[in-house]
């Protein structure tokens, strides 16, 4: 049987690449063999960056609705649990991770694109969470993961009308970082995948773990949080990396994942 996610991994980024023609859409073979994939690179140290994309013409389609429309509610439940957890695990990888949506991303592929930290979409890239449209709502983290992106109103609007996101309009309210031409999308985010690679590993994820933690912390506690890493970072070398070489060749010039000096 053909492998239905492709993962390669070179320079310390890790593209893992959704081939379930014609759209990718989700279903049980699909979802355990993402998570297999994910589980693995959280396990592998050579891996310093993520990017996820699907084909040219679908990032990924939603939900199997065939395979959907015969479930009853206990079925449903843990079918949508599975899902969320392979979704929330991408969120928790410890290192960046890029989204590289190329066409369609509907229903749960939007949602797999709203699990990574950043998103890069082809010019003519469409996302919706369409699935009010049938009588039914995003339950593997799209409702939470958009809110915390554009607002509660904004969330609202998109949820309840179910409306497609042209790639413009994504960028304009903040769920797109990066809009390319549909030839260099994938492209584009390995080489933003490629910088933060090349950066200090540590203090990467602790900026991570600061704002996903952090959004719907008191202050108080965010504050304490930040602490609390800053003082952990100080026991890096890349800490040492990074001091030594601002003294010895001045800022944005240091080799992270080598030995100090």
């Amino acid at each position: 049987m053909p492998e239905l996610v492709v993962s390669d991994t070179v320079d310390a980024v890790a593209t893992v690449r959704i081939d379930r023609p014609p759209f990718n859409a989700f279903d049980t073979a699909l979802r355990i063999e993402l998570g297999e994939v994910v589980r693995a690179i959280s396990d592998d140290e050579g891996v310093r960056a993520v990017v996820i994309t699907g084909g040219a013409t679908a990032f990924a389609a939603g939900a199997d609705l065939k395979a959907l429309s015969v479930m009853e509610y206990e079925q449903i439940s843990v079918w949508n649990r599975a899902l969320q957890r392979v979704f929330n695990d991408i969120a928790a990888l410890p290192m960046p991770v890029i989204a590289a949506v190329n066409g369609v991303a509907l229903g749960g592929g939007m949602e797999l694109a709203l699990a990574a930290d950043f998103r890069v979409l082809a010019d003519d890239a469409v996302l919706a969470l369409p699935e009010v449209q049938l009588g039914i709502v995003p339950g593997a983290g799209g409702m939470q993961r958009l809110r915390r992106l554009v607002g509660v109103s904004k969330a609202k609007e998109i949820l309840m009308s179910g409306r497609r996101l042209d790639a413009r309009e994504a960028l304009s309210i903040g769920v797109a970082e990066h809009v390319v031409a549909a030839a260099d999308v994938v492209t584009h985010a390995q080489a933003l995948a490629s910088q933060f690679a090349a950066g200090p590993r540590f203090a990467l994820q602790a900026i991570k773990e600061s704002i996903d933690l952090g959004a719907d912390s008191p202050l108080a506690t965010g504050l304490a949080m930040d602490k609390n890493l800053l003082a952990g970072l100080f026991a890096t070398d890349d800490r040492k990396v990074g001091i030594n070489s601002f003294f010895d060749h001045g800022l944005g010039k240091a080799r992270f994942g080598t030995t100090p000096e």
